[in-house]
């Protein structure tokens, strides 16, 4: 494949040409630790689906982490350590800030909808720890398989955010109303099995090789097909889902513009450097 999708050297990301035709493998490869999305990350992401929905070359994409771990998600001090610096305690977040935020919510957003938005399909192999921005990105996939060692994690909560990529929207037509508020009220972390049994994956094997050998194979399946059909089957099953989810990313992305600055917001970003649990105060 020579498409402008493997010409390019990408900092987040690698791109590889698997042996099946038509089929791409993409790794996030970080550059933060377990592959942690930085400021790379977001501006590259949409950047490569466009172009691996442009590239008549490819019919499916593999989306994998390098190494361990599928991503750890948002690197916050990267994203949004500038926002915070200002915001700091006892400050008054201001129209200026607040614009600012909600043009960062929003591309961040975009980034993710690149992912769905692309008529290839995309299928998530998810191996060690898919955390916040992580289950974000899986959830724009088509199709999510794991090994049986990864572990999931909405984790928002926890850090007092509310989850505002995508997750809380489209988790809802993957795993169910009441398994989505339970994973994103308590913000606890599940296992493989756990994500397979509740519809977040659809399958679980033995190791990461496996896994990406199964999820390959799958791609390649996919590509075999007919690619019109398989970018109208796509699209019929989007329609009406999606605007749906972009009046959801808009309301989240307003709500967070008016209440992610808080003292709690501030404590979780404390208690992360300090390794230890926030103590929240609800102000």
């Amino acid at each position: 494949m020579a498409g402008p999708a493997f010409s390019r050297a990408w900092r987040a990301f690698a791109v590889e040409a698997d042996t099946a035709p038509g089929v791409a493998l993409v790794r996030l490869t970080g550059p933060g630790r377990g592959n942690m999305m930085g400021l790379a990350f977001w501006a590259e992401l949409p950047e490569l689906f466009v172009a691996l929905d442009a590239d008549e070359t490819v019919r499916a994409v593999v989306l994998s982490g390098q190494g361990s771990h599928f991503s750890t998600g948002l690197d916050v001090q990267e994203v949004l350590g500038g926002w915070l610096e200002r915001m700091g305690a006892g400050t008054c977040a201001q129209a200026a800030a607040r614009t600012e935020l909600l043009g960062t919510i929003k591309s961040l957003q975009s980034a993710i909808t690149a992912v769905a938005s692309c008529r290839k399909p995309v299928i998530a192999a998810v191996s060690g720890w898919c955390i916040g921005g992580g289950v974000d990105l899986i959830a724009a996939a088509d199709v999510r398989l794991a090994s049986v060692e990864a572990k999931f994690s909405l984790r928002e909560a926890r850090l007092a955010i509310v989850a505002d990529v995508g997750s809380l929207q489209r988790l809802r037509g993957i795993i169910g109303e009441g398994q989505l508020r339970e994973l994103a009220l308590t913000a606890k972390d599940i296992t493989a099995t756990r994500a397979e049994k509740i519809g977040l994956v659809n399958d679980v094997y033995a190791d990461p090789d496996a896994l990406l050998v199964a999820a390959l194979d799958m791609a390649a399946q996919m590509a075999a097909n007919s690619p019109l059909a398989v970018a109208g089957t796509k699209a019929v099953l989007n329609h009406g889902r999606e605007e749906e989810i972009a009046r959801g990313l808009d309301f989240v992305a307003l709500w967070n513009t008016s209440f992610l600055h808080s003292e709690d917001l501030l404590e979780a970003v404390q208690a992360l450097r300090e390794h230890r649990p926030g103590v929240f105060s609800g102000s």
